[in-house]
């Protein structure tokens, strides 16, 4: 047998070279081989796996092609960003109404005379967001109830403020 095999190493061009090594060598390409077919079949598997989703995203439950999903996905963030545009400009428009809407008061409740009784008599400030407004002040007596106003602009008011009138003005002002 080992005439056989050195006449066939010896066609071949191996002649030197130790039949043992060649059967080593062989069996590692085997191995190799074996080992490369594992690899394949696991990437067939995931690629399969891959495929499978790939196909539910694309047909969807109900048959939708993903461009159709993608489609209204796009028009109802469009929608969406118009919406919040107009929320945004309605929010800047009530902010700005709210400036001169009266938002502080202060009120205090007086005897204007000491010979009454009950404190019937009032001063009413009303301010907006910048501390404009006007105070009401109602004096009431026996005889009659007088009733006038005062311009507040800046928390400030031209005309001299009775005491009961500045604090009225201060607690609206959050200085109380």
């Amino acid at each position: 047998m080992s005439t056989n095999s050195s006449n066939f190493l010896n066609q071949i061009g191996l002649s030197g070279f130790d039949l043992g090594y060649l059967l080593i060598a062989v069996a590692v390409l085997l191995l190799l081989i074996l080992v490369v077919f594992i690899l394949l079949m696991i990437q067939i598997k995931k690629v399969g796996t891959l495929k499978k989703r790939l196909d539910k995203l694309v047909l969807g439950k109900d048959g939708n092609s993903l461009e159709q999903e993608i489609i209204s996905l796009f028009e109802d963030n469009k929608f969406l960003k118009n919406t919040t545009e107009k929320n945004k400009k309605d929010i800047r428009a009530l902010y700005k109404n709210m400036e001169s809407a009266f938002q502080k008061m202060g009120l205090v409740k007086y005897d204007a005379f000491n010979q009454m009784g009950g404190q019937l008599s009032f001063c009413l400030a009303l301010l907006d967001e910048n501390n404009n407004g006007f105070i009401i002040n109602s004096v009431h007596s026996t005889e009659a109830c007088y009733s006038y106003t005062k311009e507040i602009k800046q928390g400030e008011s031209v005309i001299s403020l009775g005491k009961e009138e500045e604090e009225a003005l201060a607690i609206a002002m959050g200085e109380v």
